[in-house]
């Protein structure tokens, strides 16, 4: 596929629709090992590879490790069997063009989990059926919990939950089991605001032997899911998201690079792009010309909204620009701002939330301290309408109204003008403690 010209590249891979899809879940749930059988089934990895990867993990007696060294490519990864910056691969149906976003399942890397969900359409929630796993991932503290809600918070409309690990010994494909799990995951997920029935899919697989990933499960391995869907064959036909390919251009950048020039990476939110166009990089008003554009590792002559691409672009230094700055038409750039008022939802704080309140905020790619400036009113849960009286702090469970301040102008916009730049969370501590949207940018 590298091989590929340029003319050969637009008639075929990229004339597919892209989708991106996020890898979330608690640590060890199966993310990276799902991904990389993936991408074996789909013939992204080759089969010396693959018995390379075979081979280096016995010596490290890791054997079942193999199918995640497809992701999880840095050797410190590796070593320690977790993944901790988000991993990106890609892969190829009759139909589709797929973008994979694996991302890490710890605690401590949770920016990284945020920095993979802000550019998908689609999460799937990794839950391991293995006895006692499942429920350390979904008790307070586990990650299951916080992956769902920044998931939605950061407009991933669409969840797949997979059940993996159904092969294990302590599981066997037992329906009570996964059962137990759908029943305990569809209130928590229901409370995220994802709807059940045209939001959310279950189904049971097992990433490591591949049963029910591109092939529908044998009636003798599992006879209650026997007729369900595999996992690729669903994703191969699954709705088409929402593209605003008439809009101007919005990409947040979600990384850079120096290699012949300047290379920024992100996912088209809205509107096209070609080569050769002018652009501007907000919030610092720098013009820049695209000289060119790699979808994965195939040149391009244009891109369109939901395609995770590079550019190569003139007229700015790599040093210049920094994650998080969003690249957008020059007639119409996004606003920057180092004030806004927000309406926030308090979800997870141990004491109380008053004015001088200091956290990070993560808005589309970027991440940056905010200080809550003042406290306009507290909406009253059933009206939504302000409280008479102007509070003095806020504590849990409250949604208020409020200015914060930045250090620095951050790209933002209202969000019912621009749902993807208009929402966000607030960390304190590593815990997410808030989620909110921008109401006005000042």
């Amino acid at each position: 596929m590298a091989n590929l010209s340029l003319q050969d590249a637009n008639t075929s891979s990229a004339d597919k629709e892209n989708i991106n899809i996020v890898f979330i879940g608690h640590v060890d749930a199966g993310k990276s090992t799902i991904g990389g059988r993936i991408l074996v089934d789909t013939g992204m990895v080759d089969k010396r590879t693959l018995e390379k990867y075979e081979k280096e993990s016995k010596e490290l007696n890791r054997e079942s490790w193999y199918l995640s060294w497809a992701l999880d490519t840095n050797m410190d990864e590796r070593a320690k069997g977790i993944t901790v910056e988000c991993g990106r691969a890609y892969f190829e149906t009759a139909a589709r063009r797929f973008t994979i976003l694996d991302a890490p399942g710890h605690k401590n890397f949770v920016p990284s989990m945020i920095s993979g969900a802000t550019q998908a359409d689609i999460a799937l929630l990794v839950i391991s059926a293995r006895k006692g796993e499942f429920e350390t991932g979904f008790e307070k503290g586990g990650q299951t919990r916080e992956h769902v809600t920044l998931a939605k918070t950061l407009g991933v409309k669409r969840l797949i939950v997979v059940v993996n690990k159904m092969d294990d010994p302590t599981v066997q494909w037992s329906k009570d089991r996964y059962d137990e799990i759908v029943e305990k995951l569809s209130p928590f997920i229901k409370g995220n605001r994802y709807n059940l029935k045209t939001d959310v899919t279950f189904m049971p697989i097992s990433g490591f032997t591949g049963q029910n990933v591109k092939e529908p499960i044998s009636k003798e391995v599992c006879a209650w899911w026997f007729g369900g869907p595999a996992l690729l064959p669903f994703l191969d036909t699954m709705p088409s998201p929402d593209r605003k390919y008439d809009a101007p251009l919005i990409m947040p950048i979600s990384d850079k690079c120096k290699d012949m020039g300047t290379i920024v990476t992100g996912k088209l939110d809205s509107g096209c792009v070609a080569k050769g166009d002018s652009l501007v990089v907000m919030p610092t008003k720098q013009p820049v010309e695209v000289v060119a554009i790699y979808l994965e590792d195939l040149e391009v002559a244009k891109a369109r909204a939901g395609d995770n691409v590079r550019l190569k672009l003139k007229g700015v230094e790599e040093e210049d620009i920094q994650t998080g700055f969003v690249l957008c038409d020059a007639a119409n750039p996004v606003k920057a701002a180092s004030s806004f008022v927000a309406q926030v939802a308090i979800q997870n704080i141990r004491n109380i939330m008053a004015p001088g309140f200091r956290a990070v905020l993560h808005i589309h790619s970027a991440s940056e301290d905010v200080t809550l400036a003042k406290l306009e009113s507290v909406l009253d849960k059933k009206t939504g309408q302000p409280a008479p009286k102007k509070p003095m702090f806020a504590r849990q469970g409250d949604v208020v109204v409020a200015e914060f301040s930045l250090d620095r102008p951050v790209c933002m916009e209202p969000f019912d003008e621009c749902g993807q730049l208009g929402r966000f969370s607030l960390r304190n501590e590593g815990v997410t403690i808030a989620i909110g949207k921008v109401l006005r940018v000042l």
